[in-house]
């Protein structure tokens, strides 16, 4: 087969397609539109990378690489897109979820408020200077004369608690 020659293509098509379509289904387990898929990649992978071959067994094991690949590169195409879809999906819900209840904020900031009402008094105000006052690490660390990674890791250490008590708190709202 030659770059352009629709008959040598033609025949292509004719001798593999269902010697190609078989072997697919056995690397796809069965599944029709993934072979079918993974046949079209394939037949446009094999014209535009054709090459000649010595004999017909050299050139059945190069379609047998190509093929397996053009599905797995179908495979995490197919992937991506679901998984564009899901974030997609799950940002609208969250933007559906807030119209619909316009209170998601002002309920978010209360339980906020409430959890930091539990913090212990130096953990509390931490997190006030740093995100209410705006001051730095380097500036927490310098009033406290401490390091400024003992400053991160403490304020990491007060979001997650932040965190885990907020989300149980509303698990538990929605449980109600």
């Amino acid at each position: 087969m030659v770059m352009g020659d629709e008959t040598a293509y033609r025949t292509f098509h004719e001798v593999y397609y269902s010697r190609l379509t078989r072997y697919l289904l056995v690397v796809t387990n069965g599944d029709e539109d993934a072979t079918r898929e993974a046949l079209q990649a394939t037949f446009v992978r094999v014209v535009r990378h054709i090459k000649v071959f010595d004999d017909e067994a050299r050139f059945w094991n190069w379609l047998t690489v190509l093929a397996p690949t053009a599905f797995a590169d179908q495979r995490r195409k197919r992937n991506r897109y679901l998984a564009f879809l899901d974030r997609f999906t799950t940002h609208a819900r969250a933007e559906a979820d807030v119209a619909e209840n316009g209170q998601a904020d002002v309920r978010l900031l209360a339980t906020l408020e409430i959890n930091m009402g539990n913090l212990s008094a130096e953990d509390r105000e931490l997190v006030e200077r740093k995100y209410l006052g705006q001051e730095s690490v380097r500036q927490i660390a310098e009033s406290l004369q401490s390091s400024e990674k003992a400053v991160e890791s403490r304020l990491g250490r007060v979001r997650q608690k932040l965190k885990a008590a907020m989300l149980a708190a509303l698990k538990h709202e929605q449980a109600d």
